[in-house]
């Protein structure tokens, strides 16, 4: 078993944009050396086999020698066609005692062992998409054999692109609503945010580049520890124009449109999870 400080032999299988951010994270973060990730991607997926070779990586158009050259394996396709690639190399020696990462949304854990020799370890991990540019919000959840030290290991990896928590498997339908869809809803804020900007005389580009940088400065406000109801509280004067913006917002049922989104996305992710892993 490798240790969470030793650098990695790790593989994808799928090769797209998130297993392309993922390896430059690695690499950057020295947990891996280029020439030791291997990425299987589609014959006629030429970009990312570039992308990869580019990057000093090696881009195959097999899963099986993924397997084999890899100490760990991040399983980064589509979620319907999990087991079925899975299937391609349950068979290989290579595949026992192997950690196998797989990042697809809904699948289980359970699911996923049931194909793998048992001897194989299997970790979910829910990123989301700001992990592109290594700003990523991700949670992680162990099957029954992954260990102690396979989490660390995980929660190491993707922290090279942003943060990683551990939560039980029962809370990744939360974590897949609240991270995973959630870029979508501060996207839309900072659209609306400009919006209303252009409405109030502001040109589009300063706008958007304002609020853009309003959500991200609030972001980090927010990480430094203190409340977001004491940092709202800290910009809202009395009888002043944050007074006034805030009940506009609560007349207009802000805060339950939100909760209700991510609530919204939740019970969807049962219905999809229970397609995925065919349980009633």
């Amino acid at each position: 078993m490798i240790k969470v400080s030793e650098i990695m032999k790790i593989g994808f299988i799928g090769g797209g944009r998130l297993a392309f951010a993922l390896a430059n994270g690695f690499i950057s973060a020295g947990l891996a050396k280029p020439d030791e990730i291997t990425a299987s991607v589609h014959p006629a997926d030429v970009v990312s086999a570039e992308a990869f070779k580019k990057l000093g990586a090696t881009a195959v158009f097999e899963n099986k020698p993924v397997v084999e050259r890899s100490e760990v394996v991040i399983v980064s396709v589509k979620p319907d066609v999990v087991v079925p690639v899975l299937k391609e190399v349950k068979d290989l020696q290579a595949s026992k005692n192997k950690l196998f990462i797989s990042v697809a949304m809904g699948v289980t854990t359970a699911a996923i062992e049931k194909v793998l020799p048992t001897e194989a370890r299997v970790i979910r991990v829910m990123p989301n998409t700001p992990a592109l540019v290594q700003h990523g919000a991700a949670a992680l959840s162990r099957g029954t054999r992954a260990t102690a030290d396979d989490a660390k290991l995980t929660t190491q990896l993707f922290q090279a692109v942003g943060t990683c928590d551990e939560v039980p498997e029962y809370q990744m339908d939360a974590v897949t609503a609240l991270s995973g869809s959630g870029p979508a809803y501060i996207y839309m804020m900072i659209e609306s945010l400009a919006d209303g900007g252009v409405r109030c005389g502001l040109p589009r580009d300063l706008a958007l580049r304002l609020a853009a940088q309003t959500a991200l400065g609030s972001a980090a406000m927010v990480k430094t520890g203190t409340h977001p109801a004491v940092l709202k509280d800290n910009v809202t004067s009395p009888a002043g124009s944050t007074a006034d913006g805030t009940y506009h917002l609560e007349q207009n049922g802000f805060r339950s449109a939100v909760i209700g989104a991510v609530a919204a996305a939740a019970d969807r992710c049962k219905v999809v999870n229970s397609q995925l892993n065919n349980t009633p």
